[in-house]
């Protein structure tokens, strides 16, 4: 579900009703009610998808007529499951809703509705392999993708029409980190230099955990709750040949590091991406300021110890 979910679940004089719950279901799908009684669908909270194809835009979901303000438009989601994070779960119900394959789309960023006794977060991600929606339940009326500026002209579900507009905001801002590897790795004395390759691994890492948690949009000066930037560290000598999850790639310099940070830093500022260059070399500083922020290797270090 786009937003907030309100009670009741179904509109009197609608033609269809919700389905039955399950008695097995997961405890996830049930009611979290407020002080006032207002009940919010999802017990743990939910989240939705907002997947972003630039060539073809938002999809979005024509909510089933059962559903509250059934007939709006909004982006596949639901429940969260006990224990479930909030990506897990997104990923999951536009699965199930909207046949989103897996592997088919990269988050971004994420945005968080919260009331208090229940929230509700949306995943903006983008679209790496096309892919046609499917409603493969009895949640969608149809499935769409639809055009940015056609967006507001579709009867929109409330709570998906106030978060829009800083969604949309959002979706113009790629961040990247590229990280000097050498820099990171040479500013702790817990005795790197015994075993380069080591230290490298350790911290491709400690980069894959932080891909997969993100990072908190303040630190990057961006809108939202939080990000997950596109992650490059660059590795050269000895240190080169380490390997990284999702979400981080290792380039491995022919020859000087610094020149394969400058030359992947100013790449992606001309690709449009916003580059972040984490080096605590004045040198290296100097030669991106004018394409990047740059960030000590010390603020890298507090991210990935917190």
């Amino acid at each position: 579900m786009s937003s907030t979910l309100v009670a009741p679940m179904w509109e009197p004089g609608r033609v269809s009703l919700p389905p039955r719950l399950s008695p097995d279901r997961d405890p996830g799908d049930n009611w979290a009610v407020a002080a006032d009684g207002t009940r919010y669908w999802g017990a743990f909270g939910a989240a939705g998808l907002l997947a972003h194809d630039p060539a073809r835009g938002i999809l979005m979901q024509h909510r089933a007529a059962w559903s509250h303000h059934g007939g709006t438009w909004g982006i596949p989601g639901g429940a969260r499951h006990h224990g479930e994070e909030a990506l897990a779960a997104a990923l999951r119900e536009s699965a199930e809703e909207a046949g989103v394959p897996a592997g088919a789309v990269t988050p971004v960023a994420v945005h968080v509705l919260d009331r208090a006794v229940w929230t509700y977060t949306t995943v903006v991600a983008r679209v790496d392999r096309a892919f046609e929606p499917v409603a493969a339940d009895t949640e969608s009326l149809d499935l769409a993708w639809v055009a940015l500026d056609q967006v507001a002209g579709r009867e929109l579900h409330p709570g998906f029409a106030a978060s829009w507009p800083a969604l949309r905001d959002a979706l113009a801002h790629r961040p990247a980190l590229v990280v000097d590897g050498a820099n990171v790795v040479g500013s702790v004395p817990d005795g790197w230099w015994r075993d380069r390759a080591g230290a490298a691994q350790r911290l491709a890492d400690r980069l894959s955990l932080l891909a997969g948690r993100g990072v908190a949009a303040g630190e990057l000066g961006l809108p939202l709750d939080r990000w997950h930037p596109r992650i490059t560290l660059v590795l050269e000598g000895a240190a080169r040949g380490a390997h990284a999850g999702p979400g981080v790639r290792v380039l491995d310099a022919i020859g000087s590091g610094d020149d394969a940070v400058v030359a992947r830093t100013r790449a992606y500022a001309a690709d449009g991406w916003r580059p972040t260059v984490v080096t605590s070399d004045r040198g290296l500083r100097e030669r991106v300021a004018d394409v990047a922020d740059v960030r000590g290797a010390r603020w890298l270090l507090e991210l990935l110890d917190a």
